[in-house]
């Protein structure tokens, strides 16, 4: 009888309010419009949470969440039945019977508003609180009221109620920017939901009927007294034995707030941009924009793409990357105690085997979303360059010993005479004694012998971005470049000398939705950019520069080791290029606004970082 006087009594309202608002055919069509809308609104692929994204080391382990609000989603299937009935019997015990409203409910709720001069009690069922937090807001107004009754029956049109309750389940606020249960359960207790105790969830489950007078962190003992309320309503439906409730409340609960992760910045960083790379590639953005026609058209297209790029991170993907974390650390304290005042510098380091960027570091204390050395900053290479542009290419194509002889002494193309560190004139030397102690003038006749031409050719498989053609001049040959390059693109072609083989590296290995499907993953394919002869000889003349040549001061002893230094003109930049039977280094030491770095050339920081990192 009360279920039936409620239902008329909504009826009758809903009927007076229609023929009021509605009378004019004009208002007809607003309705029927407005109804057109809801069914389009309330589309299962139009329902689009805004959740939190992980980021993941190479363990699996989270170590930077992105994206705020604190929401992670769990599925139907998780979420254990005791969370589901303890959460209905508190917010609406009539769930699976109602078409989206409780009409006893809203009946109880207007007599009682009657009294009061603004809305005291809405009565609103579970579907309700849904519609209200994906589509309405919180406003207390009678009008929102009604149109929430009119998205709750929509919804229960469009969904099942176990989708209604997983919605409700993953959208409904903890307090503390906290939404959705997986997150509350984290939240407090560091948990996953099925791996709380029942009365764990019970104290949760108090929190969302009033979230600011039920914070478990604020008010602890009140959350408490509602936990036990909750429990004994479950005794009254049927759900729990008394035994079992009074048992339940006497089982201790010990928060453990978990604080926001957002471990390794300068890493953190980089995956973000890497992700809107990969979305470009993926998704057409990035032809489009070489496409586009004017700038005007390009800045349309890279909008879409930050549009776009927000949206995948607001979806709570799962982004594993190659993260060591040790290593990072040890990268993170290897640059910023070896840097002092306003030097700058970065570090990458690639994991040979799968080509995986597993540490980087942007700069001394680098700060989040800060301009980042390792891959936004482009700087003369100096005799970083030599092995890739000079010494590969010459062995690749003369096939020539290592113990060649070349003529060390000054030498001039034209103009271009460029001069020997220290102004040394060693005369004859072999090949691999010219690479390791960085001669320039060899470096110089070795290119000519090339020919320029061909020797840029060997560049062309590397993802240099900013290498133009205006660089094909003989003063390349030991690093005179427009732009230059990144510290990461760097790193990323001394792979090349591994096993001859290039393969692009990354920091992402693949993005997962929240269900566990492959988003999106590389597809890079290695090319052959050394012979297996040219390769092995590259290798020894990096092992002769690192033991006796101007690596030595950043020596580590490993199973093989070949480095490779630059120091470009006036001592702007110092660089160390290194490989280990394990992994490929690079480390760049400079200043944002480049200036002469001559009085600390014999503190060798760059050598000291590099050699603090892989020992």
């Amino acid at each position: 009888m009360r279920i039936f006087a409620g239902y008329l009594t909504v009826i009758s309202v809903m009927f007076i309010f229609f023929t009021t608002l509605f009378f004019t055919t004009d208002e007809w069509n607003k309705v029927q419009s407005f109804q057109d809308e809801l069914e389009h609104s309330v589309r299962t692929d139009n329902l689009h949470l805004n959740r939190t994204s992980l980021l993941l080391d190479q363990n699996g382990k989270v170590f930077s969440e992105v994206n705020r609000p604190f929401r992670i989603y769990i599925p139907d299937e998780q979420i254990p039945p005791f969370m589901k009935d303890i959460l209905v019997a508190s917010e609406d015990q009539h769930f699976y019977e109602h078409v989206g409203f409780d009409a006893g409910a809203i009946l109880r709720a207007v007599v009682k508003n009657l009294v009061f001069t603004h809305i005291q009690q809405g009565g609103s069922t579970i579907t309700q609180q849904l519609a209200r937090n994906l589509y309405l807001g919180q406003e207390k107004t009678y009008n929102r009221k009604l149109a929430e009754l009119f998205y709750a029956h929509e919804i229960e049109k469009s969904l099942s109620k176990d989708e209604i309750l997983e919605l409700y389940l993953n959208v409904i606020y903890f307090s503390n920017g906290v939404y959705g249960i997986e997150t509350a359960s984290q939240y407090y207790f560091q948990k996953s939901v099925p791996e709380l105790n029942q009365a764990e969830m019970a104290f949760i489950a108090s929190i969302p009927n009033n979230p600011g007078k039920y914070d478990p962190i604020d008010h602890f003992d009140q959350t408490k007294v509602r936990q036990e309320r909750l429990l004994d309503i479950l005794v009254s439906t049927g759900k729990l034995s008394k035994e079992e409730a009074e048992k339940m409340k006497k089982v201790p609960i010990s928060l453990n707030v978990r604080k926001k992760i957002d471990l390794y910045p300068d890493y953190a960083f980089y995956v973000e941009s890497e992700l809107k790379e990969l979305i470009s590639i993926h998704e057409g953005y990035k032809v489009e924009l070489a496409n586009a026609s004017s700038p005007k058209e390009k800045e349309k297209v890279a909008q879409k793409l930050d549009e776009r790029f927000q949206e995948v991170i607001s979806s709570g993907v799962h982004i594993q990357t190659g993260l060591n974390p040790e290593l990072q650390q040890k990268s993170v304290n290897a640059l910023n105690g070896q840097l002092q005042k306003e030097l700058q510098g970065a570090t990458v380091t690639i994991d040979n085997k799968t080509r995986t960027i597993t540490a980087l570091t942007g700069g001394r204390n680098y700060q989040k979303y800060n301009f980042h050395h390792a891959f936004q900053a482009f700087r003369q290479p100096g005799s970083v360059i030599k092995p890739l542009l000079v010494y590969g290419p010459y062995i690749e194509s003369y096939r020539a010993s290592i113990t060649e002889k070349i003529n060390a002494n000054r030498y001039c193309i034209g103009d271009y005479c460029p001069i020997n560190y220290g102004g040394a004139q060693p005369g004859t030397v072999t090949i691999k004694q010219s690479l390791a102690q960085s001669y320039n003038a060899a470096s110089l006749r070795l290119m000519e012998k090339t020919g320029i031409e061909e020797a840029f050719k060997s560049l062309s498989p590397f993802s240099f971005e900013k290498v133009l053609s205006e660089d094909q001049t003989y003063a390349a040959s030991v690093g005179g470049f427009t732009y230059g390059m990144s510290p990461l693109e760097m790193t990323d072609a001394y792979t090349s000398f591994i096993d001859g083989k290039y393969q692009e590296s990354h920091a992402i290995i693949h993005v997962k939705d929240n269900k566990g499907n492959i988003l999106y993953q590389w597809k890079n394919e290695p090319k052959t950019v050394w012979s297996a002869d040219t390769t092995s000889k590259m290798r020894k003349m990096l092992g002769e520069a690192a033991t006796s040549g101007t690596g030595r001061a950043a020596y580590v002893s490993k199973p093989y080791v070949g480095i490779k230094t630059g120091t470009t003109n006036n001592y702007h930049d110092y660089w160390v290029m290194g490989i280990t039977d394990t992994f490929t280094t690079g480390v760049w030491v400079g200043h944002d606004i480049p200036r002469n770095m001559s009085h600390i050339e014999q503190q060798r920081p760059s050598h000291k970082i590099w050699k603090q990192i892989m020992e």
